[in-house]
């Protein structure tokens, strides 16, 4: 590994943003039934976040043209975008937290408030959030998956977003979090900015990533194995 500089989306990121034309759909088998990512046109961003830190992790400039469906590069960044769901937990992970409260849901008996279940916040914040910031301290950009919705229909997975976090600032409680998306390409100011308080509520995860209307709901840490580049 080369790794001399930390990762900058400006230098590190693809050349071209998280369009695509229109291509055959990717299908990924999974506990729910083969799920269907639409096609190529609805985006490979866990495939840009993985192929990203590939190239940055040997020092390899990623490339700045647009792959054609065929070529070396576009195979590539689809293995990785398979990659990036680490079957079948992957999936897994994400139905759960789609599944989940955004707070922590509680009763109360005989005065005492008994906890039923964490929601997203909390699992973002307790669990999450320090494995990411001691990666992120070494220096090491983290994969992230991102979940957007509330769904019990498998075929809202592909709603989620992934991206991949090179830095963060922390003020008291309130932590931003610096991230490469790739559907905003090569500009270094994307964040999520959350603050870690109170995780036991429901949790305003602000953000500027290219997800148009939808909201973060929460964040983990993908799982992550380097994969060789590809032969220009």
């Amino acid at each position: 590994m080369v790794m001399a500089e930390r990762f900058v989306p400006s230098r590190d990121g693809f050349g071209f943003d998280n369009s695509w034309p229109s291509q055959p759909a990717v299908v990924l088998p999974t506990p729910f039934g083969d799920l269907r990512l639409g096609d190529a046109k609805a985006g490979l961003c866990g495939g840009m976040a993985f192929a990203a830190l590939d190239h940055w992790r040997v020092g390899v400039p990623p490339p700045t043209q647009r792959p054609a469906q065929g070529e070396r590069l576009y195979k590539f960044i689809v293995e990785r975008l398979i990659d990036s769901w680490h079957l079948p937990t992957g999936v897994v992970q994400y139905y759960q937290w789609m599944n989940l409260p955004d707070g922590d849901t509680a009763f109360r008996v005989f005065g005492r408030r008994v906890l039923t279940e964490h929601g997203l916040a909390w699992r973002t914040i307790r669990t999450q959030w320090p494995q990411v910031r001691a990666d992120l301290k070494r220096g090491m950009p983290v994969p992230l998956g991102v979940v957007t919705v509330a769904s019990r229909d498998p075929r809202d997975l592909a709603a989620n977003h992934q991206v991949l976090a090179f830095d963060h600032t922390a003020e008291g409680s309130r932590v931003t979090l610096r991230v490469y998306d790739p559907n905003r390409g090569r500009r270094d100011d994307i964040f999520i900015a959350f603050d870690t308080a109170a995780p036991g509520r429901p949790t305003t995860f602000a953000h500027n990533l290219g997800l148009g209307r939808r909201r973060v709901r929460g964040f983990f840490r993908a799982a992550y194995s380097p994969a060789t580049l590809p032969v220009p």
